[in-house]
């Protein structure tokens, strides 16, 4: 193949917004400046003008660089899809050149299926673990049928509120692992019923169809209006990035959210934001739960703050005011993924 769709983070850098998308750009440049960035690859936008081109299908070329790049990522981290004693798990986002916030989609905790899920409960002692692991898999499910096979949300929150009624609680953080297990159960019944075909297993599968729906999400309504609104040409398409999760839902040592370098109504330069414990990056948008002020993290994550003062710092003069990062584990360290905003 004579034209490169693929890029490592660590081949690209600022310079290749328009290739790599704001996004990957921004994860490109993060990760030469030394940020922690867990390793993962972006899907050119060229790659998304030729699916059109192609009748909305990914060509067999793309594909198998594609496939290409998930082994170098599997190889870096350590881990591989489906694989039942280190499975790699990755989100699927959306970065278009221009910054289109909630315009596009994102997929998160990919590649779970029933096998990895018991295999991972069943190689950690941590009776917390098994409520991370089905928590985990009930979101993908609902994400993945929601943005890749257009199954509408209601039918997953419908669910999500009869449990909760039934266990007599609010959040969804209430809930068991027992309960979140049989949600998980659900949502594949519902899933079933919707589409007429099982939940697709294969992580490799899933991953196709999540690029090829962020491909696809370029063209949605949303979409189309705010570029329309924004002089933003359609002709640009969007990136596709795939980087290894961080798991800000592991246990209460765990949390998400989103900080500026600056003041965004001053520009003051001072660190701002917010974030939530036990919790992925959309619950923080989502308006479910109320997100504490970034100064509370010197009270639950101290090394993490310390940790994000000291990765910023640098960051203020090359890369975007605005970043989402993820605390997970018990090192409780923060590392970033940036939201490409100016």
């Amino acid at each position: 193949m004579s034209k490169k769709y693929v890029y490592l983070f660590s081949e690209g850098n600022a310079t290749m917004r328009e290739l790599l998308g704001g996004k990957g750009a921004n994860l490109a440049e993060m990760t030469n400046i030394g940020l922690p960035v867990p390793q993962g690859f972006t899907i050119t936008t060229e790659a998304c003008t030729q699916y059109y081109e192609d009748g909305r299908k990914i060509n067999d070329e793309i594909m198998a660089e594609i496939m290409e790049y998930v082994a170098k990522m599997e190889e870096m981290n350590g881990k591989k899809f489906g694989d039942l004693k280190n499975p790699l798990l990755v989100s699927v986002r959306s970065g278009a050149r221009a910054s289109m916030p909630g315009m596009m989609d994102t997929i998160l905790n990919l590649g779970l299926n029933d096998d990895v899920v018991a295999a991972m409960i069943a190689g950690n002692p941590d009776p917390n673990f098994e409520r991370f692991v089905y928590d985990s898999y009930r979101r993908f499910i609902q994400m993945f049928s929601d943005v890749v096979m257009e199954v509408g949300k209601k039918y997953f929150e419908q669910l999500i509120d009869a449990m909760k009624e039934k266990r007599g609680v609010k959040l969804d953080i209430e809930l068991t692992a027992a309960d979140l297990k049989e949600l998980a159960e659900q949502f594949k019944a519902e899933y079933k019923k919707q589409i007429g075909e099982d939940f697709p297993s294969d992580p490799k599968t899933q991953l196709y169809e999540a690029i090829r729906a962020v491909f696809r999400s370029w063209d949605n309504p949303r979409a189309n209006v705010y570029r329309r609104d924004n002089d933003i040409p359609y002709s640009w398409g969007t990136a596709v990035n795939v980087m290894p999760m961080v798991f800000g839902n592991l246990n209460e040592n765990s949390g998400t959210g989103v900080a500026f370098t600056r003041d965004p109504a001053t520009g003051e330069k001072k660190l701002m934001g917010e974030f939530l414990t036990n919790a992925q990056g959309e619950d923080v948008v989502a308006g479910v739960r109320t997100p504490m002020p970034i100064s509370q993290m010197e009270e639950k994550f101290p090394p993490g703050l310390r940790r994000l003062r000291q990765g910023l710092r640098p960051a203020r003069g090359s890369l975007p005011r605005h970043a989402g990062y993820g605390v997970h584990r018990r090192e409780r360290q923060a590392l970033y993924a940036p939201v490409p905003q100016r």
